[in-house]
C-alpha cells in the first residue's frame, strides 16, 4: 500500500546578506608627535613599508588628515584602539578615527 501525499516544497527566501560596511581608518595631525612616530605606528598597525608610511605621514602634515586604510568595522574599531593605546604610552596626543568609507 502505498500512500502518497502532494510534494510540498518550503521556499525560504533567503534575505540578502550585505558585505559588512568598510570604515576608513584616519590619522589626524597636531602640532606635537613627531613624524617619526606616526611612521613608525603607520609600520607597526597597518604593515606599511617605510616608503608608504612616509607618504601618508607627509599627506597627514600637509593636509591635517590621512587615509591608513580601509576595514571593516571591527578591524578598523580595533585599529583605531590600537594606536590611541600606543600613542598613549609614548606620551603622544595622535588622533585616530575612522567614519564609514
Amino acid at each position: 500500500m502505498s500512500s502518497q501525499q502532494g510534494d510540498t516544497h518550503t521556499v525560504e527566501k533567503k534575505a540578502a546578506i550585505k558585505p559588512p560596511g568598510l570604515y576608513k581608518v584616519l590619522l589626524l595631525n597636531d602640532d606635537y608627535t613627531p613624524m617619526e612616530f606616526v611612521v613608525l605606528i603607520l609600520k607597526k598597525f597597518f604593515s606599511m613599508t617605510s616608503e608608504q608610511a612616509t607618504q601618508v605621514m607627509l599627506k597627514v602634515h600637509r593636509d591635517g588628515v590621512g587615509v591608513c586604510g580601509v576595514f571593516a568595522k571591527d578591524v578598523a574599531t580595533t585599529k583605531v584602539e590600537l594606536v590611541a593605546g600606543f600613542s598613549r604610552q609614548n606620551q603622544h596626543p595622535l588622533q585616530c578615527t575612522m567614519e564609514e568609507a
